[in-house]
């Protein structure tokens, strides 16, 4: 079996994975475009809506050299639909063998999200470093995470769900932690306003909190 391809560089560089959820090319050119106007050329476009896929080729179409990936992937199906249509990477809510497979086959980084060190094992046997933590604030939070972290220290975590840009500098500051994602620079009112002003406004702030943290 193949090995999984590690997630691009350009992520671990950024330490955000803006969590988009958009429907329609409109809203996928319109935010992909508003998030690399703030200065962050990543995007997790999440397949929650009906448009989800329609947004997704286009924001990819309209910004080849962005890294631009799909979230709230669940089936193989979903892998296929958004390698497709150009996709980076791949991020899973959830740690499912098929999906990952998948991914793996069509030569997709993936994060699959897990919860517990059962699930920390399951992804390692699968050759996985590089996981999701989800949900983050609802499973505990930053102690959470350090007591995942401790018996793991080979895996990078990207800690999402519920963190926000006040909580985001603590998380980013742990050495376990690859990147946070949340979706707090891409508020879905701005979105469903089409205000990319405000989105690139919002993803500026989080860029320069991201650069502090790092100095």
């Amino acid at each position: 079996m193949p090995l999984p391809t590690p997630l691009p560089s350009l992520l671990h560089e950024s330490r955000l994975v803006p969590v988009v959820v958009a429907a329609g090319a409109e809203q996928g050119r319109g935010v992909a475009g508003a998030l690399i106007d703030g200065g962050l050329p990543v995007a997790e476009l999440t397949f929650r809506t009906e448009g989800a896929l329609e947004a997704l080729a286009a924001a990819v179409s309209a910004y080849p050299d962005a890294l631009i990936g799909a979230g709230t992937v669940t089936t193989p199906a979903q892998v296929d639909a958004a390698a497709d249509v150009g996709a980076r990477f791949i991020v899973s809510p959830g740690l499912s063998s098929t999906v990952v497979q998948r991914a793996i086959e069509r030569g997709l980084p993936i994060a699959p999200g897990v919860a517990t060190a059962s699930e920390v094992m399951a992804a390692l046997d699968q050759g996985l470093t590089e996981l999701k933590l989800f949900p983050t604030e609802a499973i505990g939070g930053l102690p959470a995470l350090a007591a995942l972290a401790a018996p793991f220290p080979q895996v990078r975590f990207i800690p999402t769900g519920g963190i926000t840009a006040a909580s985001a500098p603590a998380y980013l500051a742990h050495p376990s932690v690859l990147a946070v994602g949340g979706s707090w620079m891409v508020s879905p009112s701005h979105i469903a306003k089409h205000d990319w002003d405000a989105i690139a406004s919002a993803t500026a702030t989080a860029v320069a909190a991201t650069t502090k943290e790092l100095v």
